[in-house]
């Protein structure tokens, strides 16, 4: 047996179709369209290249946005970024309105200009805060428990408070951050993935058939890195598990049954 035979019969093949079936319609191949054979799973490269290019941690974000002291507390103990989401309200308990200057204003906007009856209304006023403190404190206090109990009794006015607290929502810059992070990691992912783990590609003919040959037996993943097929109204991607075995010619089907969904798994 030649030296060339014998390094034949120590590698294997990959013998693979792809087809696609949209909704109500018959089976259609991918026709020429590159597919990657990798060492790793791309969904756990992504994995990877999402924890090397974090997001900043949910606390350290909050620290960072220009708010009270205590919003940011509550933002804390709260798992909502939208403060002007409608169930806002009814997360939202008097205390919370008393203790959070944000909250407070809000619900002072939300009810001015007589539109609920019998709303307390503050006596102190900002020129005793420095003149005459201890008399400031006194009606501050006053005010709050009054404003607690009026609360507690007509939670209805609790409602629309959202509406006045667009200006201090971090739910946006939150949002701006998580889309750039998408982006790059959807950048670096494809780059990552055929830098450290490529072993092979082959584009499909007309027919969605593509082969590649030479391939060291051991386990492997047949993926469109973050590319997707497309047929009809149908939208797929695949990463795939196969298994090279020396000498032989391993063959998969990619269909739908095997592939992740875009439309369904899109957020």
């Amino acid at each position: 047996m030649s030296t060339a035979t014998r390094a034949q019969g120590t590698l294997g093949s990959l013998d693979f179709a792809a087809r696609i079936t949209p909704t109500a319609a018959r089976p259609e191949p991918v026709r020429q369209f590159t597919f990657y054979v990798l060492t790793k799973s791309y969904a756990e490269i992504v994995k990877d290249v999402e924890a090397q290019n974090a997001t900043p941690s949910r606390d350290k974000f909050i620290e960072q946005l220009k708010l009270s002291p205590e919003l940011k507390e509550w933002l804390k103990a709260h798992n909502v970024f939208d403060l002007t989401m409608p169930e806002l309200d009814r997360m939202i308990t008097p205390d919370d309105i008393i203790h959070v200057p944000e909250f407070l204003l809000a619900y002072q906007h939300s009810n001015s200009g007589g539109v609920t009856s019998g709303l307390p209304k503050p006596k102190y006023v900002d020129a005793d805060k420095t003149a005459h403190p201890d008399k400031y404190n006194k009606q501050l206090n006053e005010y709050y428990v009054v404003l607690k109990k009026f609360i507690q009794n007509n939670p209805s006015t609790v409602s629309g408070i959202e509406l006045e607290l667009a200006g201090v929502n971090p739910q946006q810059p939150w949002s701006q951050i998580e889309a750039d992070h998408k982006r790059r990691v959807s950048r670096l992912a494809p780059e990552f993935a055929q830098t450290k783990y490529l072993v092979a590609k082959a584009d499909t003919d007309l027919d969605g058939h593509a082969a590649i040959s030479g391939l060291a037996p051991g386990d492997y993943w047949v993926s469109t890195l973050n590319l997707d097929a497309n047929a009809g109204d149908t939208r797929l991607a695949w990463d795939v598990p196969v298994a090279i075995r020396a000498g032989q010619t391993t063959r998969i089907e990619l269909t739908n049954l095997n592939a992740v969904d875009l439309r369904a798994s899109a957020p």
